[in-house]
C-alpha cells in the first residue's frame, strides 16, 4: 500500500477536506490518503506576502507530521515551500503545479493556466518562468472570485472559468488547460465537456505523479541541492520543526 500526506499550506480545513476527497476519486485503490492544514497564515492564498508564510507552514505541518509517508502533495497550486520540503524530506515531494505543468508539456506543445484570484497571473508566470517553460506558456487566465470564494460557491464560478478555459483555447492557442487551484478541485471533470482541449485536474496531476513516484522508492540524495541541510540552531520555531533543521 502506498502512503501519500497531503498538506493544505492555508488554514482552511474545508479546503483541505474538499482536496482530500478529489484526490481519492483519482487514487488507486491501494493508495492511502491522508491530509493536513496549516497550523498558522493566511485562510487562503492570493499574493506573494500569503505565499511566503504558506511556505513556512507547509514547512511546519511536514515536521509535525508522525505518520508514514511513501510520498508527500503540496495541495496549493503555486507550490509554496515545494523546494525546501524537497530538501528536507527524505521520500518525494510533489507540488500541484509542478505536477501539472510537466504533464500539459507531455499532452501538448503549449499550455495555459486558469485560476481565481488576480494576483495569481503574475505568480504563476514566475512560476513556469522557474521552470524553464515560458516558451511553453499560452497563457494564464485568472477569474475574480478567489480559489476560497469559488470553492464555498462553485456553481457561481462555473460560467466564468469555462469562459477562461475556452479562451486559452480559441484565443491564445493553448493545446491543453489546466483548472488551477486547490479551492477549483474535482472542477475539472465538470468543465471538460466545455472545452476544445484537454483540461486538466491539479490535484489529479499531483496524485499520479506521487504514486508513480512513490511506487519507485526512490533514495534520498546523499549530495546537491536535494541533500538535506546541515544541521542549524533555531529559535521560536514549533518542536516539530525545530528538531527536523537540527535544533537539540
Amino acid at each position: 500500500m502506498v502512503e501519500i500526506l497531503l498538506i493544505n499550506p492555508n488554514t482552511t480545513a474545508s479546503i483541505t477536506d474538499l482536496v482530500l476527497k478529489t484526490a481519492k476519486q483519482f487514487a488507486a485503490k491501494d493508495t492511502h490518503l491522508r491530509a493536513t492544514t496549516g497550523a498558522f497564515g493566511p485562510r487562503y492564498i492570493a499574493s506573494r506576502a500569503a505565499y511566503a508564510i504558506a511556505g513556512h507552514a507547509a514547512l511546519d505541518a511536514f515536521a509535525n507530521d508522525k505518520g508514514r509517508k511513501d510520498a508527500v502533495v503540496l495541495a496549493c497550486f503555486g507550490d509554496p515551500g515545494l523546494a525546501a520540503l524537497k530538501e528536507v524530506s527524505k521520500v518525494p515531494v510533489v507540488g500541484m503545479a509542478d505536477a501539472s505543468v510537466l504533464q500539459a508539456c507531455a499532452l501538448g506543445g503549449r499550455f495555459s493556466i486558469v485560476t481565481g484570484g488576480e494576483r495569481w497571473k503574475s505568480m504563476l508566470e514566475e512560476f513556469v518562468a522557474s521552470r524553464g517553460l515560458s516558451s511553453r506558456l499560452a497563457s494564464v487566465r485568472t477569474v475574480a472570485p478567489t480559489g476560497a470564494d469559488i470553492a464555498r460557491n462553485p456553481k457561481a464560478a462555473m460560467a466564468l472559468l469555462a469562459k477562461g478555459c475556452k479562451a486559452c483555447v480559441r484565443e491564445d492557442g493553448a493545446d491543453v488547460v489546466i483548472l488551477g487551484g486547490a479551492g477549483l478541485a474535482g472542477l475539472a471533470a465538470r468543465l471538460k465537456g466545455m472545452v476544445d482541449a484537454p483540461l486538466l485536474d491539479g490535484v489529479a496531476c499531483a496524485i499520479s505523479m506521487a504514486e508513480g513516484l512513490a511506487q519507485q522508492k526512490p533514495i534520498k540524495a546523499a549530495v546537491g541541492i536535494l541533500a538535506a541541510p546541515a544541521p542549524v540552531p533555531s529559535v521560536n520555531l514549533s518542536k516539530g520543526l525545530s528538531k527536523l533543521l537540527g535544533s537539540p
